[in-house]
């Protein structure tokens, strides 16, 4: 039995802090954080972060984003864009000045509402960049200004 091992709303409060982008069937490890809690916090990486993170591929399974429009989490597989470049203390600290562009952050009362989809085309199109394509991109325009003004 994958139950967690309490009570239905034992707790007023949990605090699921990255851990929903490891869980294999998230569906029913959010379920069971309803079942226990009558609220909490959900903390995630974003795709950006998840990306530029060098950690193990396979530890992330899902991305995990916050839809205002529909006000609910969308979790979707997650796909390695960019070949990742920051160590995990080194994304830490670009936390502290760039948190909303790293972390989701999702307090919920009652219910979580989320849809899990197995589609993520919209980043189909995309090849994967590596470290060194981008450094080349990067001095590419930087050189191109300097010509502008020679």
């Amino acid at each position: 039995d994958k139950k967690l091992p309490f009570a239905d709303k034992e707790f007023n409060f949990v605090i699921a802090s990255h851990v929903l982008e490891h869980v294999e069937d998230v569906d029913f490890f959010i379920k069971e954080l309803e079942r226990v809690a009558s609220g909490g916090y959900i903390e995630v990486p974003t795709r950006l972060e998840d990306n530029l993170v060098d950690v193990n591929e396979r530890a992330h399974i899902w991305w995990i984003n916050f839809d205002d429009i529909n006000n609910s989490l969308l979790i979707t597989k997650r796909k390695q864009i960019v070949e990742p470049f920051l160590s995990v203390s080194t994304a830490q600290n670009l936390r502290k000045f760039f948190r909303d562009s790293l972390v989701t952050e999702i307090f919920w009362e009652l219910k979580i509402d989320y849809l899990i989809s197995e589609n993520n085309n919209d980043i189909e199109f995309y090849k994967k960049l590596s470290f060194l394509e981008i450094i080349k991109k990067f001095f590419s325009k930087k050189i191109r200004r300097l010509f502008r003004f020679i």
